[in-house]
């Protein structure tokens, strides 16, 4: 998986969306201490630096160094490079002891994990028995009528034959992913919930941020250039109709939350 984002870090750390402080204002809800959380898969720290300011101390992982290379430095933020399957005693040097973890959160990126052994990990490592996991996705952005169609067929013709199978999850919204923890206190599931992250983007932007998608990177290695003129021109039509350079973009965000309990 870390391959996927090595070419486009820069791209991927300037690009992406950050995530609404509704969304960890929530998740900080539900656990009862703030000592320590594991931000896995981190990518260039969008995640961990918000969760700084919420818990004493963030460890924030990832397999690729190119990736961390590009992310915020934050004092209570530990950035470590990780082996992309980590072993148990790595686990144990790099993140902590059985039941010392109050949180671990993985943005946008548990659809590429190896499930069983993680949730393995993550029930080892987490207080028991109020430990929380929490992980969403975000789907395709939404910006304007016009726009959106247009991305729709970049996003499911164009670059849909270079994605990875386990994308189809973030399609589905987290809906259909194994998530096999107990609902946390004053939540009657485990989600998938919804929230909402509005960015106010330029053109450019915008196409940095599709640039950063790994079916692009893929293409591109392939020798398949999917931002042509033609798809450009549409683009840029269709973000220009009402004269405005800058617009409103909003990526829905959809969360599974849920805490060990006696899974252990």
């Amino acid at each position: 998986m870390a391959k996927l984002f090595i070419k486009q870090a820069q791209q991927y750390s300037v690009g992406r969306p950050s995530y609404p402080d509704n969304l960890f204002n929530f998740i900080a809800s539900k656990t009862p201490c703030h000592d320590l959380v594991w931000d896995v898969g981190t990518g260039t720290g969008q995640a961990a630096q918000s969760l700084a300011k919420l818990y004493k101390d963030v460890i924030a992982t990832d397999a690729s160094p190119k990736q961390l290379e590009f992310a915020a430095k934050v004092p209570n933020v530990q950035y470590k490079c990780t082996s992309p399957n980590m072993s148990m005693s790595e686990i144990e040097t790099k993140i902590g002891s059985e039941s010392s973890v109050d949180l671990i959160t993985i943005a946008q990126a548990m659809h590429w994990f190896d499930l069983p052994t993680f949730y393995q990990q993550a029930k080892w490592l987490l207080k028991k028995p109020n430990g929380v996991i929490a992980a969403w996705c975000y789907t395709t952005p939404e910006v304007s009528d016009s726009v959106d169609a247009i991305l729709e067929k970049f996003y499911t013709i164009d670059t849909g034959p270079y994605w990875e199978s386990p994308r189809k999850l973030v399609d589905e919204k987290y809906k259909t992913i194994d998530f096999p923890f107990e609902a946390v206190d004053g939540c009657d599931h485990n989600g998938p919930f919804e929230f909402k992250i509005e960015k106010v983007t330029d053109l450019e932007s915008y196409f940095t941020y599709l640039k950063s998608w790994s079916a692009y990177q893929t293409a591109k290695e392939k020798g398949a250039e999917l931002l042509t003129d033609d798809v450009v021109d549409k683009f840029t039509s269709a973000w220009n109709e009402d004269g405005k350079s800058e617009k409103t973009v909003t990526y829905p965000i959809y969360l599974r939350i849920g805490k060990v309990g006696n899974l252990y």
